[in-house]
């Protein structure tokens, strides 16, 4: 068969090992997940009463246009309805702008050191690909102008920036905006916009009111603890949205996952309690790190990255041994560090009495 050429040499994405796998490899009775950047404390009860009472057949398509999920977020985000896209996950909005927008004959500019599946797409897509390197943890948005050609057509800033948890504030945002021609899409990826507390951080929504070319992206899967219903969105100009429309699969956002998105988004309280928990969360790393004298990136996140300055798969597997699964650092760029993802106060005390314990050792 003549596969395209690129599909040959990669790398399908590779998602940590299950709960149950890694129970019956090492024979363990309790396993604590903090490799995904999941919710710890799962989702809005209202969320789940609401799953409870569906009462819809299974067998019937879902809504196609998602009308009431995007009734309410545009109620929420105070745009229009049809400024609004909806995705399988924001993972799945990536891969519509890609598809839209990227050939053999396009280039884009991403960071070097970021959410894996912008280069993926773009590779499978054909497209040229400039990576820029993150200078301590953070986008170079300069380096990213001076990359900018007659042949580029996206450029993405994912802020907060997955693996780093770094963010881009807006007095550094608003000026990029201003110089990106506005035939290039400037994707702002949030998939952690929930978790933000930094003052000089932006209204994206709103920027996307003054900028033509923007597009911003959110995601269900992390504070909402909607993961396993695979809900994102993306919210831009009408125009661009019209334009991605084709790209977009026919029901792509299953009943279930509309249904539950719709009401998580009421439950603001839940998304407050999330937050404010996390940053107790963040503050047992900080004091960890600062204990051991471990380089680590200051965090918008639910996750952190740490340098241990040894190989990361080697403090994965010593982790993984002992109940805990985390994210190495090889499959991010950062060969000697590790990113875990912050869970509940006990979690996070038992994932670091076990790194502590490494540390004795090693």
């Amino acid at each position: 068969m003549r596969w395209k050429e690129q599909l040959l040499s990669l790398t399908p994405y590779q998602p940590g090992k299950s709960i149950e796998a890694v129970k019956k490899q090492f024979n363990l009775d309790k396993i604590v997940k903090l490799a995904s950047n999941e919710n710890p404390f799962g989702c809005s009860q209202e969320v789940l009463a609401a799953l409870e009472s569906y009462q819809t057949s299974l067998a019937i398509y879902p809504d196609g246009y998602a009308t009431h999920l995007r009734e309410t977020l545009s109620v929420f985000l105070q745009v229009e309805k049809d400024e609004i896209i909806l995705g399988n996950g924001s993972d799945n909005l990536i891969q519509m702008i890609s598809r839209a927008l990227l050939h053999p004959n396009a280039s884009t500019i991403m960071a070097d050191q970021t959410f894996s599946q912008y280069k993926h797409n773009a590779v499978i897509d054909g497209a040229i690909i400039k990576e820029i390197p993150l200078v301590e943890g953070n986008h170079n948005l300069d380096a990213m102008l001076e990359a900018i050609d007659e042949t580029t057509n996206v450029i993405w800033l994912c802020s907060p920036n997955n693996p780093t948890g770094t963010y881009i504030p807006e007095h550094k945002l608003i000026p990029f905006l201003e110089q990106v021609p506005s035939h290039i899409l400037i994707v702002l990826d949030e998939a952690y916009y929930e978790y933000v507390v930094a003052e000089d951080y932006y209204n994206s929504i709103s920027l996307t009111r003054k900028y033509d070319n923007l597009i911003v992206l959110r995601t269900f899967s992390k504070i909402y603890g909607l993961a396993a219903l695979r809900v994102g969105y993306g919210v831009a100009n009408r125009s661009i949205v019209k334009a991605l429309e084709p790209a977009r699969e026919p029901f792509n956002v299953n009943s279930l996952g509309q249904l539950a998105a719709s009401e998580a988004i009421k439950d603001q309280g839940f998304v407050e309690d999330c937050k404010e928990k996390n940053r107790q969360g963040v503050a047992q790393f900080y004091e960890f790190c600062e204990q051991h004298q471990l380089d680590y990136y200051p965090t918008q996140t639910n996750f952190i990255l740490i340098d241990f300055k040894v190989d990361g798969d080697k403090i994965f597997q010593y982790l993984q041994e002992r109940g805990y699964i985390v994210r190495s650092g090889n499959a991010l760029g950062f060969p000697t560090a590790v990113r875990i993802t912050v869970g509940s106060s006990e979690q996070n005390e038992g994932v670091l009495t076990a790194l502590s314990e490494f540390l004795e050792a090693n």
